[in-house]
């Protein structure tokens, strides 16, 4: 499913076109016809988007979209105002009720889709710390989802015209510190080296393609979640469609009137503040009671409790889940052989490539001893199995360096997979399942990978097609 949206307008006909456009992209809808209705639908069904109309009886758009960011159940769903409204007092309206878009009828199909796209993503990043940070808050550590206060942000705004970037600047100045690149490559490494709150970008760079250093930006690990607006022209439709598929947070169209740019800039540095919040959450939570010590990874501990965590996310939103269970093959004949010293260097520098071959959205924990477990949220056992793969040749192609004089050692691994089965699944009996798997791959003589007896069976054989035997000789 690409997300659930909620669709509210008081017009029946505007809710059935709505509907079936969204639908074409396989999005799952629910629609109320009036600002009380969606209030109390949006309690209950757990949705990724709102797109609300602004004139209602009863309740008018501006007044739920306000209901809505006041919640603080609620408050970190986007919305996108759909209005006839044309003025600029009706945009600014809205964005200070706390709307993160504002389009206005008749709406471009491809421009809505888009945005919807593009905010649904933003979201679910968002909701992937917030789901770290609930999980961290259960051990006692972390305060919570509010964001910290205020002060005085930095901006970089990337600009190589001097006329517009002096107007940017008279706006921007009195309310932020403002740096400036006229360069992509120097606004690139100057983003990646400091701390900046919103990057501002005019897509009307001249002699680099400023969409491509929009993509390098959501490339680093540094600047991924650092918000990035756009500048745009009036003709550039088809380019700003691209920039919200890569990642963008908003953009603003020239003429640039002030008020509303600075809502908007104001929205993204908030962003950017309760994010940052919720990863220092995430990690003082970590640094005091879920990190194992030796690999820097979330221990068993912490594990079990985001299991739970997933496993309702997994039940709510009808998404799969499938959970790794790997084992260094032959480590107890490595410590006898070199020690416990290297035995701890093996084990830092597995986990080390665990880690830097999972996606963000993924979990890698030590679970004890030489066993690492992998949480692949939104992943079905064909692709788990497919991942494993990856990882088993990640371990067993380069051999590992232990140093001080010690050879290179060949280290293999066993990797057993299991898939979450519903609502009368359990983390426990989905653990169990993949220990089973990672059992008979070892009996199958190790080096490989193996689904748990209840994957189907023609998942099962290709699975085991591409985990061959050893390919090269392991210690012990």
């Amino acid at each position: 499913m690409t997300g659930r949206v909620l669709v509210v307008d008081d017009v029946k006909a505007n809710i059935r076109l709505l509907e079936a456009r969204l639908g074409a992209d396989y999005f799952e809808v629910e629609a109320a016809t009036s600002g009380e209705e969606a209030l109390a639908l949006v309690e209950e069904w757990p949705c990724d988007i709102v797109l609300l109309d602004v004139m209602m009886p009863g309740l008018d758009g501006f007044e739920v979209c306000r209901r809505l960011k006041a919640n603080r159940r609620t408050a970190h769903i986007p919305v996108i105002l759909i209005t006839a409204l044309d003025r600029i007092e009706d945009r600014i309206e809205g964005f200070r009720a706390g709307a993160d878009d504002f389009l206005t009828k008749p709406v471009n199909d491809l421009a809505l889709i888009a945005r919807v796209k593009n905010l649904v993503g933003l979201k679910r990043a968002t909701d992937e710390l917030r789901m770290r940070a609930l999980t961290g808050s259960q051990f006692g550590g972390g305060a919570g989802f509010e964001a910290p206060e205020q002060g005085r942000k930095t901006l970089l705004l990337v600009d190589d015209n001097p006329q517009t970037r002096e107007h940017l600047l008279e706006i921007l100045r009195p309310e932020f510190r403002v740096e400036v690149e006229s360069a992509a490559p120097q606004a690139l490494l100057r983003a990646a080296e400091h701390d900046f709150d919103t990057l501002i970008v005019d897509l009307a760079l001249g002699g680099y393609d400023a969409l491509r250093l929009c993509s390098q930006l959501r490339a680093l690990e540094r600047t991924r979640l650092v918000p990035i607006m756009l500048i745009t022209g009036p003709q550039d439709g088809v380019r700003v469609i691209r920039a919200l598929e890569l990642g963008i947070n908003d953009h603003v169209a020239r003429p640039i009137e002030k008020t509303e740019f600075l809502l908007r800039v104001r929205a993204q540095v908030r962003h950017k503040a309760g994010n940052d919040r919720l990863l220092s959450d995430v990690e003082e939570t970590i640094a005091m009671a879920i990190t194992d010590p030796l690999t820097g990874l979330c221990n068993r501990r912490y594990l079990q409790r985001h299991l739970t965590t997933q496993i309702r996310q997994a039940e709510e939103q009808g998404q799969p889940l499938a959970l790794l269970l790997l084992d260094i093959d032959h480590f107890k004949v490595i410590n006898d052989t070199y020690g416990h010293d290297v035995g701890d260097v093996i084990i830092r520098e597995f986990a080390h490539r665990l880690r830097a071959h999972t996606r963000g959205l993924d979990l890698a924990c030590r679970f004890g001893g030489e066993e690492f477990i992998v949480l692949l949220p939104e992943t079905n056992a064909e692709n788990a199995g497919n991942a494993a793969e990856r990882l088993r040749r990640v371990i067993m192609d380069k051999p590992f360096s232990p140093g001080n004089g010690v050879a290179d050692i060949a280290v293999t691994a066993s990797i057993g997979v299991a898939e979450y089965r519903g609502e009368k699944d359990g983390g426990d009996a989905l653990i169990r399942r993949a220990d089973q798997a990672l059992y008979a791959a070892k009996r199958a003589g190790r080096n490989r990978i193996a689904l748990d007896e209840g994957a189907a069976a023609d998942k099962r054989s290709a699975t085991e097609a591409i985990a061959p035997p050893l390919a090269r000789k392991t210690v012990g």
